[in-house]
C-alpha cells in the first residue's frame, strides 16, 4: 500500500488517548519529528511518560499512566518486527517500567489505526476497551473480572462473534495486585516484567480487544520486499535450533558451561538439566510450534500434558520459565514445570518473578526463616514440584504464605527478617532472570544497570564477544573487531557492552525482535537500516538508529533519577560476589571492585556523571533532551 505525501509512513500517526475515569476518548496526531526523533515502542513511551507523568506518584494511582506503544516496523511483514511494549512506573521498583512482547496484537492495533495507546484514571467499574477499525468503545467487563484469562479471551470472542480479534490483557494475579503480574495477549505472548499487570488491573481495566482491517503504509515497496527475498534465501528454517527446540536449546549449553542457575543460585549446574532442555521437551511434550505475525522462525512452543491437565492453548514454557521454576527450585520434572506455566499463565504471573520468588522462599524453608506454620504445612524444599504448583496458585490469590511473595522478594525479604534479605536475588527490587553473570561478566552490568531492574535482554550476552576477530562477523558494524573472554572485565569489555546496549536498546524503540536480528537470529544490521529506510522514507543510517537507543537510554535514566533512584542502586545481590557453590565453574565470583569500575567507565561512556549517575547537561544537550532540565 502506498500512501499520499501527506501520512507518516511506518507509523498511522494517530495516538489513543483514553481517560477512564472521566470515560473520555481523543487522538493526538503527532509530527512527524517527534517519531523520528524517538523512533516508536520505549522511545514514545519515556517520552510520554516524563512529560506526563507526576514524579513520586503511586503506581496505582488513578492519575498513574499506562503507555502501550508499537514501532514503525510493527505490521510489516518483516520477520521479527511484530513487537510492541508497555510502560509505566513498576510496582516492583517504584522506577520505569517496560515490557515488550511479540505475537499479533502490535500489528492488529495499527491495523485499527493506531500507533499506540496512553490510558490514565481508573474506572469505576470493571471495563474492557474494544478498538476496531478507529473506533473505541469503553465496555463493561464486570462479568470477566476474577476469571482465568482462557476463558475471558473465549468470552470476548464469543461476545463480540468473531474469533480473529486480538486480545490483550491482565488476569487475576493484576487483579490481587501481585507486583509481578503479567500482561498477555493471545495467551501465550507476555508483557511479563515489571507488575505491569497490576498496573493495568489497578485501572479496573481488563483487556483491550484490537481489531482492524488498514494496512501500514510502505514508501518503498520494492526495496522492502528486496530485504524480505534476502531474508528468505539467508535464512533454512529446517537447520534452526531456535525453530526446532526453541529458547530452551540453551539448557545443555549454559549446564555445561557452569551458568545455569540453580537452587536459587547457588550452583551453576544442575544434575536434572537434561530432563529440562529444549531437545527433550520436542522429543516428549510438543505438540506444535507456533509463531509471531509475520515470522518464519517460529520459535513459540506448545506443549500438551493430559494428565496434568495442560494444553497447547497456553503455549509452552520457554527458557526462562524452564529455569526459574525447574533448575532454581531445584525441579527436574518438565511436565511439572508444563503445568506451572500454564499455572502462571491463566492467573498472568511473570514466570521468572513467581520461579524467583518460590527459590527464595525455599531456601528460606531450608534455613529456618519459614516454617510449615508460615507455609500452610507445604514442605517447601528444593525439588518439590507438587510446592512449586500450590505456591503458585497462592501467590495469584494472595492467600497464606502466598501473600507475603506476592511483594517481590525484596519487600519479602524485609518482612521476614532474620537474615533473609541474603536469599533475595532481586535488583532494584524485580527479580534477577535465569542467567548466571558470575560466569559471563558483561551481564553483571545488563542487570545492575538495567532502568527496570534486573533484565537479561539489556544486551548480547558475553558467548557472542568471543567468536568476534573477522570483519565479515555480524557485530563487526558495531567496530567490534577483537574477541574477548566472557570472564574478562577490562575497559575494552565494558566498551562491547555500551555498544551492545545501544544495539538491544534499538531494536526495542522500533520493536525488533532479538531473535531475528544479529548476533541471534538472520538479519544483518544494514539489512534492518535498509528495510527501516524502505518503510519510513526516511534515509537513515545505523548511526541515527543507534541514536534512538542512547535517547531513550537517557530517559530512562532520567525518569529513575527523578524517583530517587541512583548509583547505589544499580548493584547486585551479595550472592553474586560470592563463590558458585557447585558445577563447571565452581569457586568462581564476581569481583566487587572490578564491577564497580566497570560501573562507572559505563557512566562515562553513557555521559553520565560518575558520582551522581544523572546525564549530565551537555549529554542532554546532545541528544535534544534540553527540556529534561
Amino acid at each position: 500500500m502506498q500512501a499520499s505525501s501527506k501520512e507518516v509512513y511506518g507509523f498511522t500517526g494517530r495516538i489513543l488517548r483514553v481517560d477512564l475515569s472521566r470515560r473520555e476518548v481523543a487522538v493526538d496526531t503527532p509530527p512527524v519529528a517527534i517519531y523520528r526523533r524517538y523512533g516508536g515502542c520505549g522511545g514514545l513511551a519515556a517520552y510520554y511518560l516524563l512529560r506526563e507523568l507526576p514524579a513520586g506518584l503511586d503506581p496505582f494511582h488513578p492519575d498513574s499512566l499506562l503507555v502501550i506503544m508499537t514501532g514503525p516496523l510493527c505490521g510489516t511483514p518483516l520477520w521479527g518486527a511484530n513487537r510492541f511494549l508497555a510502560a509505566s512506573k513498576s510496582p516492583l521498583t517504584m522506577g520505569y517500567a517496560e515490557s515488550e512482547a511479540g505475537g499479533w496484537w502490535g500489528p492488529e492495533l495499527k491495523f485499527a489505526g493506531y500507533d499506540g495507546i496512553i490510558i490514565r484514571g481508573r474506572a469505576d467499574h470493571p471495563v474492557y476497551l474494544l478498538v476496531a477499525d478507529g473506533a473505541v468503545e469503553i465496555r463493561d467487563a464486570r462479568r470477566l473480572w476474577g476469571r482465568l484469562t482462557g476463558e475471558v479471551q473465549e468470552s470476548l470472542e464469543a461476545e463480540l462473534g468473531d474469533r480473529r480479534v486480538r486480545v490483550l490483557q491482565c488476569g487475576p494475579a493484576g487483579e490481587k495486585r501481585v507486583r509481578f503480574a503479567s500482561i498477555t495477549n493471545e495467551l501465550r505472548h507476555w508483557l511479563g516484567r515489571c507488575g505491569l499487570g497490576a498496573v493495568m488491573a489497578s485501572k479496573n481495566l481488563r483487556a483491550i480487544v484490537a481489531r482492524g482491517h488498514g494496512k501500514v503504509a510502505v514508501a518503498d515497496q520494492a526495496r522492502a520486499m528486496a530485504v524480505l527475498q534476502w531474508l528468505r534465501q539467508n535464512f533454512r528454517r529446517a537447520e534452526s535450533t531456535m525453530h526446532l527446540h526453541g529458547t530452551a536449546r540453551g539448557v545443555r549449553g549454559l549446564n555445561a558451561d557452569g551458568i545455569l542457575p540453580t537452587r536459587n543460585f547457588r550452583e551453576g549446574s544442575f544434575e536434572h538439566a537434561e530432563a529440562l532442555a529444549g531437545e527433550t521437551m520436542s522429543a516428549t511434550i510438543l505438540t506444535g510450534r507456533g509463531s509471531c505475525y509475520a515470522c518464519a522462525i517460529a520459535c513459540k512452543r506448545e506443549v500438551s500434558v493430559p494428565e496434568l491437565g495442560v494444553v497447547p492453548t497456553y503455549g509452552g514454557p520457554e527458557y526462562e520459565t524452564i529455569a526459574a521454576l525447574g533448575s532454581l527450585c531445584g525441579i527436574g520434572d518438565l511436565k511439572l514445570v508444563a503445568k506451572g506455566n500454564q499455572l502462571c499463565g491463566q492467573y498472568g504471573l511473570d514466570t521468572i518473578s513467581t520461579g524467583a520468588a518460590i527459590a527464595f522462599a525455599m531456601e528460606c524453608y531450608e534455613k529456618g526463616l519459614l516454617t510449615p506454620d508460615d507455609t500452610g504445612g507445604i514442605e517447601l524444599r528444593f525439588g518439590n514440584g507438587e510446592a512449586m504448583l500450590r505456591t503458585i496458585e497462592l501467590i495469584a490469590r494472595r492467600e497464606g504464605l502466598g501473600d507475603l511473595l506476592a511483594e517481590g522478594v525484596a519487600r519479602a525479604a524485609k518482612l521476614i527478617g532474620k537474615g533473609a534479605e541474603r536469599f533475595a536475588m532481586h535488583v532494584k527490587g524485580q527479580e534477577v532472570p535465569m542467567h548466571e553473570p558470575r560466569g559471563k561478566v558483561g551481564l553483571s552490568l545488563s542487570y545492575a544497570l538495567s532502568p527496570t531492574g534486573a533484565d537479561h535482554m539489556e544486551a548480547p550476552h558475553d558467548p557472542f564477544l568471543e567468536t568476534l576477530g573477522s570483519d565479515k562477523h555480524a557485530l563487526s558494524p558495531l567496530g567490534l573487531l577483537e574477541p574477548l573472554d566472557r570472564l574478562d572485565f577490562s575497559p575494552r569489555k565494558v566498551r562491547a557492552y555500551y555498544l551492545l546496549q545501544l544495539l538491544w536498546g534499538m531494536y526495542n524503540v522500533i520493536g525488533m525482535c532479538k531473535f531475528a536480528a544479529v548476533p541471534i537470529g538472520p538479519l544483518t544490521l544494514p539489512k534492518l537500516v535498509e528495510f527501516h529506510s524502505a518503510v519510513t522514507g526516511w534515509e537513515t543510517s545505523s548511526w541515527e538508529l543507534l541514536r534512538l537507543a542512547q535517547r531513550a537510554s537517557t530517559m530512562y535514566r532520567a525518569f529513575n533519577c527523578r524517583e530517587g533512584l541512583g548509583p547505589n542502586d544499580d548493584t547486585l545481590p551479595r550472592r553474586f560476589f560470592e563463590a558458585l557453590e557447585g558445577g563447571a565453574l565452581k569457586g568462581q565470583r564476581l569481583d566487587p571492585i572490578a564491577f564497580e569500575n566497570a560501573k562507572r567507565l559505563f557512566y562515562e561512556l553513557s555521559g553520565w556523571d560518575p558520582d551522581t549517575g544523572e546525564p549530565t547537561r551537555a549529554t542532554l544537550a546532545a541528544l535534544e533532551l534540553e527540556w529534561l532540565l
